[in-house]
């Protein structure tokens, strides 16, 4: 008889990731030294690490901050999975492919990540699979050659990640309760961003949803930047999404 796994539980706040998309290197570390205690973990993005490059992964996750580093890698699967061991070397706590870059290129660096962990007494971080970006419609999909609608791809490529002994997916929330159920598993991580209040523009994302509404569709943990990090008030707004978490929750 197979037990299942129990569902994953999280604290409100861990829940919450907040994304550092800034320009500078001291916008970065105002945030981290303001927002660090109330909060889950930091998204470190394409444009950060750009401009601030591994030594600012290595200071954050060395001053004890966990770090979502999403950079998304989506290369040849040798590359990929060469970039993966280094990332988990910096210490970061979650990383990122994409899952349209195939069944090798997830099962390679799976694989990677989990030897050099156990040879090097790592800690081995959550390996995540962007299926279908927020910011896309089905419009976009169809100019690529992907007939199918966003949902049904999401789900495909979700399948797909799973297959492959990924930890979950960067997924919207529109598609979290389904993909839990295509993969069979609670334990199955689903990462949402896009999330907002109702009444916030959606600047550049299409599929967006408030956090409540995020958490009770299945998402584990919700990647925020601008509703944060742009407010008057950030650590009020922090408090805010933490109550509508727990709103959700009860």
């Amino acid at each position: 008889m197979i037990v299942p796994h129990p569902k994953p539980v999280y604290s409100s706040k861990d829940r919450i990731i907040v994304a550092l998309d800034v320009e500078s290197v001291d916008t970065a570390r105002e945030l981290v030294a303001e927002l660090g205690d109330s909060i889950g973990a930091f998204k470190i993005g394409l444009q950060l690490f750009t401009t601030a490059g591994p030594d600012f992964v290595r200071e954050i996750t060395g001053s004890g901050h966990r770090v979502f580093l999403d950079l998304k890698y989506h290369d040849i699967p040798n590359t990929v999975a060469g970039a993966a061991v280094e990332a988990v070397r910096l210490g970061v706590w979650m990383l990122n492919v994409h899952a349209l870059g195939g069944s090798e290129m997830m099962r390679r660096t799976v694989d990677a990540v989990g030897e050099v962990s156990i040879r090097e007494s790592l800690q081995a971080p959550k390996l995540i699979a962007v299926t279908i970006l927020t910011s896309s419609d089905a419009n976009e999909l169809r100019e690529i050659g992907i007939e199918r609608e966003v949902s049904d791809e999401v789900l495909n490529l979700a399948r797909l990640a799973a297959k492959c002994a990924l930890d979950g997916v960067v997924a919207s929330a529109f598609e979290a309760s389904s993909i839990k159920q295509a993969v069979g598993s609670d334990q199955f991580l689903v990462v949402t961003p896009g999330i907002r209040k109702t009444s916030e523009t959606k600047d550049d994302q299409k599929r967006v949803m408030t956090s409540a509404k995020a958490v009770s569709n299945g998402s584990d943990f919700l990647v925020i930047g601008r509703p944060i990090t742009q407010a008057l008030d950030k650590r009020v707004a922090i408090e805010s999404i933490i109550d509508e978490i727990e709103s959700a929750e009860v």
